[in-house]
């Protein structure tokens, strides 16, 4: 099937699966596609397993056709990150600078390594052997949060404002970060990186202080376009470019283009749309950016609750998923827990802000993503059905659920 064809069928699905979610299911847009959409490819799965290889064959060609990696990693992220960050308050967002910073850094490290070395114990224990190295890397591409998910949820979940900005502030950083210290990780385990502090420390600074100084230079350079311009198809247009011209020339420089798009997108929605944009400018730029935001999350949610079918499902995955489940949510406690309690003696902080934000890390496409990168062997099989069953568990029971711990607190 061509690509077009492709785009038409996920587009197709998209819309299929949203309406059907507003009229009947009515659960928060994201989940309820993803439910749907994992639902069908169960009843394909169950029509397999009953002698109709028709529909299962046909719908692991179409997925097998679509690099998800590449799709998301180097398509859609871009375009759900700048609309992300265009409507966060960049006053509110240095207020929070400090613990934000610690999170999205050691929060993360902390949290690969934890989940790693606890993972690394579980799976032996059940007989799974796998290499400590491979723990680690899954550590790293399930520790940060995922900016979509979060943001996606939190919409309707009744955040507090301070707390809400943490949170946003947080997934939007923290998966820059992951996917370097993911990429050290695989470079190790695959025996293409040598170990050394030196080289792990050039790579940070190159992908994550390059990514957010690139960033910076390409806010500015579209802000002062947009300074001299007074056609909002144009403005538009410019940040279209922005978006799709900014991220391939980040990953051609090699540095972090989520990061560079972040901060791009954080100087345009602060400075660009309030000092270089007219009413009508901002309104049409909102409405493209909304669109763009709400078709391309459909889409991917909708690939994300397919993937079920390229997924292999062992029993000794199913119990290895139920029993690091948990415990990816305690490392989660942890890494947000210690430096909330270091923080504390400078700052106050919401109530039940540990909980609300352990409980509202939510992993997504990004994990999923990371994890199907991996080369293919046996311990790409076990971290991709567990990432999977981690993902699902996350964005279902935790997205659901989100809005009563929030309630809980107040």
């Amino acid at each position: 099937m061509g690509v077009l064809n492709t785009a038409a069928l996920l587009i197709t699905l998209a819309a299929l699966f949203s309406y059907l979610n507003h009229r009947f299911v009515r659960l928060p847009n994201t989940i309820g596609i993803m439910i749907i959409s994992l639902l069908l490819s169960l009843a394909i799965l169950v029509a397999g397993k009953l002698g109709s290889d028709y529909l299962v064959f046909h719908a692991a060609k179409l997925l097998s056709g679509i690099d998800f990696y590449e799709t998301l990693m180097h398509g859609m992220l871009s375009f759900l990150l700048f609309a992300g960050a265009l409507h966060v308050n960049l006053n509110d967002l240095s207020q929070q600078k400090g613990i934000i910073s610690v999170l999205a850094t050691f929060g993360v490290v902390a949290s690969t390594f934890i989940i790693g070395s606890l993972a690394w114990v579980v799976l032996n224990a059940l007989g799974i052997e796998i290499d400590y190295l491979y723990c680690l890397l899954f550590g790293a591409l399930i520790s940060p949060t995922d900016p979509i998910a979060v943001l996606g949820i939190l919409k309707t979940a009744r955040v507090p404002k301070t707390l809400e900005t943490k949170i946003t502030g947080e997934s939007l950083f923290n998966d820059g970060v992951g996917v370097v210290v993911f990429l050290v990780l695989l470079g190790l385990a695959t025996g293409s990186n040598e170990a050394t502090v030196q080289g792990v420390g050039l790579l940070l600074a190159q992908e994550a202080l390059g990514g957010a100084v690139f960033g910076l230079l390409l806010g500015f350079a579209v802000y002062y376009l947009l300074k001299d311009v007074e056609n909002y198809q144009l403005e538009v247009l410019l940040t279209l470019a922005l978006v799709m011209g900014g991220y391939a020339l980040a990953t051609f420089l090699h540095i972090s283009g989520p990061i560079a798009i972040v901060v791009a997108g954080l100087f345009i929605g602060n400075h660009g749309r309030l000092l270089a944009m007219t009413e009508k400018a901002r309104t049409n730029l909102d409405t493209f950016w909304e669109l763009m935001d709400e078709s391309m999350n459909a889409v991917l949610f909708v690939l994300i609750g397919m993937e079920v079918l390229l997924i292999s499902l062992k029993t000794e995955y199913y119990l290895a998923a139920l029993a690091i489940i948990p415990l990816v949510l305690f490392a989660r406690y942890v890494s947000v827990g210690v430096p909330v309690l270091i923080f504390r003696r400078f700052r106050k902080f919401t109530p039940g802000v540990v909980q609300v934000m352990t409980w509202g890390g939510l992993r997504g496409g990004i994990s999923v993503a990371l994890a199907l990168s991996i080369p293919a062997g046996a311990e790409r099989e076990i971290i991709l059905a567990i990432t999977y069953a981690v993902v699902i568990f996350s964005i279902i029971v935790q997205g659901l659920t989100i809005s009563r711990v929030v309630d809980e607190i107040r």
